[in-house]
């Protein structure tokens, strides 16, 4: 596979050189199976094989970025014939920077499990640990998805760098239902983690049974509790916002910060992790063929890394950290350093609070102040001095980053592997107890 990927790249490339000063191209191959699970049985299997190409072009300074998805190889030829008339039509680029001298790198190992490729073939016993799970634990009904892939990559640029990766990816996440109410868990990895696949749907089906005697909840200040999947979503707004890009656009909460300020409570360490081959989107390398390495962004609160690719690291006169993206540098793979406190002893610590245990519809509404809300969905909890005492309808957080990250006080000892459709960039956190959080209701 390594051969035929990076042939078709061979061939791309041999038509760029003659048009272009520069030329990266990557093609991706995806091949995949996913299952919907409704009402406790498999609704759905969908396979398929897409290829993704990806150029990014240079001409007089001038930058192009294209990218395609298609199942037909064929297809990513003829796509290559006419982009050429549109080059002339863009300004120079106010961030261009040379695409940077091949470097050796350290490929990173294990990144296919069997047991994946095993259950692309028969996914029936991964669905049922799934559901049998959530039953087990008192759910009356379970939805959610399975998705299994397998993964290649190859890059090459116009200057002699060429790399080639394959890996495996299962994403799990299951809401399980008991009369009214609804729990939600997820789970994302390289690996088929039998223990990991059936919390999905204990914990699932366990806040689903729990969630009963409703009590409201006056809009105000609560100490929360947020669950992995919260910590996730959140966590992944904050490493993105670290993108030099989106310092330099004015789109963070980092923009008016210096390397070494403190941003956060002493006990959060916020780290980019490209190199956990546990997590999904491991690599050794990246869209520029710069070597990857693992970095805090955030240590003991205070600002350590910006991520940058070669054109960010140019402006502000550092070097790439490996995180290109051609246009914004990203965050491979996430990871909050864990504390040393269990979900009972964050329980016992709150007078007046809320579990909330997980979010849709995060929004900002001033990137730079750190401005945002977001909508609890499924079983929120209510915390009377040190015990749950009840559950509650959905809450908003509306509140600020900037004031969460200094306000973390307790930090889980346990870390989860975090992926679904609210945590894009593959994530491993803890449970985080939060003080002081505005709280207001969804619909009011």
């Amino acid at each position: 596979m390594s051969k035929e990927l990076l042939s078709i790249n061979e061939s791309i490339m041999s038509r760029l050189r003659k048009l272009y000063d520069e030329c990266v191209v990557q093609v991706n191959e995806v091949n995949s199976l996913m299952i919907k699970i409704v009402n406790n049985d498999i609704a759905l299997k969908h396979a398929q094989t897409i290829y993704t190409i990806s150029l990014y072009l240079v001409k007089h300074r001038r930058t192009f970025v294209l990218e395609s998805s298609t199942s037909n190889i064929d297809e990513l030829f003829k796509l290559v014939e006419n982009v050429g008339s549109y080059i002339s039509m863009i300004q120079e680029s106010e961030l261009y920077a040379p695409i940077p001298e091949p470097k050796p790198y350290k490929p990173l190992n294990n990144l296919v499990d069997d047991k994946v490729i095993t259950y692309i073939n028969n996914p029936t016993p991964l669905c049922e640990l799934l559901i049998n799970s959530a039953l087990n634990e008192g759910a009356h009904r379970t939805s959610g998805t399975l998705r299994l892939s397998i993964m290649s990559k190859a890059l090459t640029t116009s200057n002699g760098f060429e790399g080639f990766e394959r890996g495996s990816e299962v994403v799990a996440y299951l809401r399980a239902f008991k009369e009214s109410s609804s729990g939600h868990w997820a789970y994302g990895s390289r690996f088929v983690d039998s223990r990991s696949l059936e919390e999905v749907g204990k914990r699932a089906a366990q806040y689903a049974v729990l969630a009963k005697n409703a009590l409201d909840v006056t809009p105000g200040k609560y100490d929360v509790i947020l669950s992995p999947l919260v910590v996730g979503n959140l966590m992944e707004l904050i490493a993105t916002m670290a993108s030099a890009f989106y310092v330099l656009t004015g789109f963070s909460i980092f923009m008016d910060r210096k390397l070494g300020d403190k941003v956060a409570a002493d006990s959060l360490t916020l780290a980019d992790v490209p190199r956990d081959v546990e997590l999904s989107s491991s690599t050794a390398f990246d869209d520029e063929g710069v070597e990857t390495y693992d970095k805090e962004i955030i240590g003991n609160g205070v600002l350590k890394n910006l991520l940058h690719n070669c054109k960010t690291a140019a402006k502000l006169n550092t070097s790439s950290t490996g995180n290109a993206g051609w246009i914004s540098p990203r965050p491979w793979n996430i990871s909050l350093m864990p504390g040393d406190a269990s979900l009972d002893e964050m329980i016992k610590e709150v007078r007046n609070g809320l579990l909330i245990t997980n979010n849709w519809y995060t929004r900002l509404q001033n990137y730079v102040e750190g401005t945002f809300s977001t909508v609890s969905r499924d079983a929120v909890f209510y915390i009377r001095n040190g015990e749950v005492v009840g559950s509650t309808g959905r809450v908003r957080i509306a509140d600020n980053l900037n004031k969460l990250l200094n306000n973390v006080v307790m930090i889980g000892k346990e870390c989860y592997m975090i992926k679904w459709w609210e945590v894009t960039v593959p994530s491993k956190v803890p449970y985080l107890l939060v003080r002081d959080v505005n709280i207001t209701k969804p619909f009011d």
